[in-house]
């Protein structure tokens, strides 16, 4: 083992050789400490260099609490507030980020990590794909519109509303024609969305429209898929009523946001005003198993008054 003195000397001669001394009055073997000189007691050196005593490890148990579990409408982090209970008892109203404290001029540490967990789960949601085990698992025959990957849905909103080639001929063969409804799923700007509410949803939806005594055609899933393709699968099936289950863009309050849109007799080109939409299908927001059923009601108004979108009072 290498004394301490005979470290001192072969420190002092590597800051020589590389010309770092300059001439300094100090000697760098007057200047250099060992960890030995500051350890602790009964802490040890080897080699000059710092050992704890493992009976002085502490091991706290538990863990830091998952952030993204957190409830915004509970969570209230303002210190020593003038009216804390009604502030309170707004927040309830809606799962805004508010009434979070700070600490200076900034942001607390809890949310700080939320908000970037949030814009963590957006991203994944908007980049990633419905795993095809999923789509399979509902029964869905999958087709894609003419964007070949992400970016190019991401960049090219206008190929989004247009299926491929291979797509249409899918659909003719594998689809009914002439259905009263047309019903399908697709990723929209949220993956997540689909995976966390179609499994709720689409199966309500079927049942409602099965005790309305109102047929549908074949449900399929489409890639890469805005909501205008719709139109477009309306004039392929020929179908009275089309309704697309879609994921919405993330925000940071969910990214789990399903929207249907649905119009009658639409046409490639119509206007968007021809569109009923039922929004904000999640779990904080419209009971996915619930929008089923309404999305049902809704269809069968749409039907009885031969309209959608302004054109139909609900």
């Amino acid at each position: 083992m290498v004394s301490e003195n005979d470290l001192k000397n072969i420190i002092a001669q590597v800051l020589n050789e590389m010309n770092l001394s300059g001439g300094s009055d100090q000697r760098p073997s007057e200047e250099i400490k060992t960890n030995s000189e500051s350890a602790p007691p009964n802490e040890e050196t080897t080699k000059g260099k710092f050992v704890p005593d493992p009976s002085k490890n502490v091991v706290e148990d538990g863990c830091w609490d998952d952030v993204a579990a957190v409830s915004l409408q509970k969570q209230y982090l303002v210190e020593n507030p003038v009216n804390g209970e009604a502030f309170y008892d707004l927040k309830q109203f809606a799962p805004c980020r508010l009434g979070i404290g700070k600490a200076g001029a900034r942001y607390k540490t809890d949310p700080q990590l939320q908000f970037r967990a949030a814009h963590s789960a957006a991203q994944d949601a908007v980049f990633s794909d419905v795993d095809q085990d999923f789509v399979d698992n509902m029964g869905l025959f999958t087709v894609q519109t003419m964007c070949d990957s992400k970016d190019t849905y991401l960049t090219r909103p206008d190929l989004g509303r247009k299926l491929s080639e291979e797509a249409v001929a899918t659909i003719k063969e594998k689809c009914k024609m002439n259905p009263t409804v047309q019903i399908y799923v697709s990723d929209g700007l949220s993956s997540a969305a689909i995976a966390a509410n179609v499994g709720d949803v689409l199966p309500a939806l079927e049942q409602g429209l099965k005790s309305y005594g109102i047929d549908y055609g074949t449900p399929f899933f489409v890639k890469y898929g805005r909501v205008g393709v719709e139109d477009q699968i309306s004039e392929i099936t020929k179908c009275d009523v089309v309704c697309v289950l879609i994921g919405e863009r993330p925000g940071l309050i969910t990214a789990t946001s399903m929207s249907a849109y649905i119009a009658y007799k639409a046409t490639v080109g119509m206007p968007e005003a021809r569109r009923t939409v039922l929004s904000n299908i999640h779990k904080e927001g419209t009971n996915p198993a619930e929008a089923g059923a309404h999305i049902a009601d809704i269809i069968k108004k749409i039907l009885d008054n031969k309209a959608s979108g302004t054109d139909l009072k609900l």
